[in-house]
């Protein structure tokens, strides 16, 4: 090679040198006028593309600054709902000092949040000086969906979140009494618990079931719950305001017939122990009956009450309803064959004030006017 096509070569890598230093210094610029246009959820996973790029943003505080520069002002709201690659990117997030005081967090049908990820988490928390109670303010959670979530993940992410009070995780059979007792031994301030569609029972465990704060609660599908296990239920979460216990009864699989398994009286009737309830969704509990309909009319601010297909149920049961709670706003008594207009009547006389839906569908012996004169 002569000299003249040695110094090109020279000149030419020290261009390429020249053109890779500016594009490194150039990034931080750029991202400081893209980040203002991007979505949380997109600025976010720009972390994840290169360890140098992760390194050039998170490097750089004026990227992560909102509003004005003079202070951080903390995220409180993490939303990866029905994302991918949403486990590293929640860990790569409370990474970073603007989401250490998240309020927040939905995982809704993310995709590959596991365990291991919960894991890290806990480790960052409890280990790691930078990232030391980074979750201490956490009060919602919402890991519906997330199917590779288990107790021991339950477990993982409630020791790292005492301060929870609104935890969801339905339509995920991997998830136990064992991750109910983990998450009431760590989290003591619960109000609102949707477990919908998990392996649950209640029983078993129900010395850990002490959540006397919890308000919400939803465990429609759960149909492994016993009579037993809704009776601690009511025993112990006194304060309830909303109890949904929708479709809970369970197909038994005997041959040639279709028997399934519903709650008896006994447990329905200890709904009246609960002073504060104000909605109750009863769909499809085929074992209720007027008397046990009776006692649960002694739930005075009962607004929402749904009957659908609690086909055991007649007019007597309706009226003591009616006459119980008159602050009803909706009822449904769709599919009940035993009611007639008279217990409609008695709605009229004590619920027109505040009636504002009655779903009277494939009641039969309820004449269509009568729900004008209650509306």
């Amino acid at each position: 090679m002569s000299d003249m096509e040695e110094r090109g070569a020279v000149m030419e890598g020290e261009e390429a040198d020249q053109l890779r230093a500016g594009i490194r210094e150039a990034i931080p610029t750029v991202m400081k006028i893209v980040s203002t246009r991007l979505p949380q959820r997109d600025l976010i996973s720009l972390l994840l593309v290169s360890p140098y790029l992760h390194h050039s943003l998170v490097s750089y505080p004026p990227l992560w600054l909102v509003g004005t520069p003079a202070f951080f002002i903390h995220i409180r709201v993490l939303d990866f709902h029905e994302m991918g690659n949403a486990g590293d990117r929640l860990v790569a997030a409370l990474s970073l000092e603007r989401y250490r005081q998240v309020k927040q967090i939905n995982l809704e049908f993310a995709q590959d949040i596991e365990d291991k990820h919960l894991e890290v988490l806990k480790n960052k928390v409890m280990f790691s000086i930078a990232c030391l109670n980074c979750l201490q303010n956490l009060e919602y959670l919402n890991l519906n969906g997330c199917q590779k979530i288990s107790d021991k993940g339950i477990e993982t992410i409630t020791m790292a979140c005492p301060g929870l009070k609104v935890f969801s995780i339905y339509w995920n059979i991997r998830v136990t009494d064992v991750g109910v007792a983990h998450l009431v031994k760590n989290c003591k301030h619960i109000v609102d618990l949707n477990m919908s569609g998990c392996k649950l029972d209640f029983f078993e465990l129900s010395v850990y079931f002490l959540m006397v704060l919890t308000e919400d609660m939803c465990v429609c599908r759960c149909i492994k719950i016993t009579d037993k296990g809704l009776q601690q239920i009511l025993l112990k979460c006194s304060s309830l305001r909303s109890l949904n216990l929708y479709a809970l009864s369970r197909y038994l699989g005997l041959a040639f017939t279709f028997l399934f398994r519903s709650f008896t009286d006994v447990a329905y009737k200890m709904i009246s122990l609960l002073p504060n309830l104000r909605f109750l969704d009863l769909c499809g509990a085929q074992n209720l009956s007027d008397q046990g309909l009776s006692c649960i009319a002694k739930c005075k601010n009962l607004a929402s009450l749904n009957l659908t297909w609690c086909v055991r149920v007649t007019d007597k049961g309706v009226i003591a309803i009616a006459e119980g709670c008159t602050s009803l706003e909706f009822l449904s008594l769709f599919g009940i064959i035993g009611v007639t207009d008279k217990c409609l009547e008695a709605l009229s006389r004590s619920c027109s004030n505040t009636m504002t839906t009655l779903d009277v569908n494939g009641c039969v012996g309820v004449k269509v006017h009568y729900c004008f004169h209650i509306l």
